[in-house]
């Protein structure tokens, strides 16, 4: 695996269902558009920081959780190419009435792998 996106959200804690519900539907979507595997983390032992830490990146709230999400590529090329597949894969498509996380607090980037051990 040579290419990871991750992401990371501030989730309520009662959503934890829905967004596994969703989460779980995303992973379909992100395998059919060549992602090698899907892996959702729901946070258990997350220190606030002082200056800088997971909660503060996405401005968790009282009652939320943060979530860590990694889609696993076979390569750049095929991440960016499978990347715009999936958002405009229709069954992407969500409200944010319906979103179990404020979209808007989630970070996300691309990473290339440096070790795998």
């Amino acid at each position: 695996m040579t290419y990871i996106d991750a992401f990371v959200a501030a989730v309520p804690a009662r959503n934890r269902e829905s967004y596994l519900a969703h989460a779980e539907k995303a992973s379909l979507v992100f395998k059919r558009h060549g992602a090698l595997k899907v892996l959702e983390s729901w946070g258990d032992s997350i220190p606030e920081g002082e200056i800088t830490s997971f909660p503060k990146a996405v401005k968790c709230e009282p009652g939320e959780n943060v979530v860590c999400g990694f889609v696993f590529w076979p390569s750049k090329e095929v991440r960016d190419k499978g990347m715009a597949e999936v958002m405009e894969d229709p069954d992407m498509e969500m409200s944010p009435d319906t979103m179990p996380f404020d979209g808007r607090r989630l970070i996300y980037g691309g990473f290339e792998v440096m070790l795998d051990t």
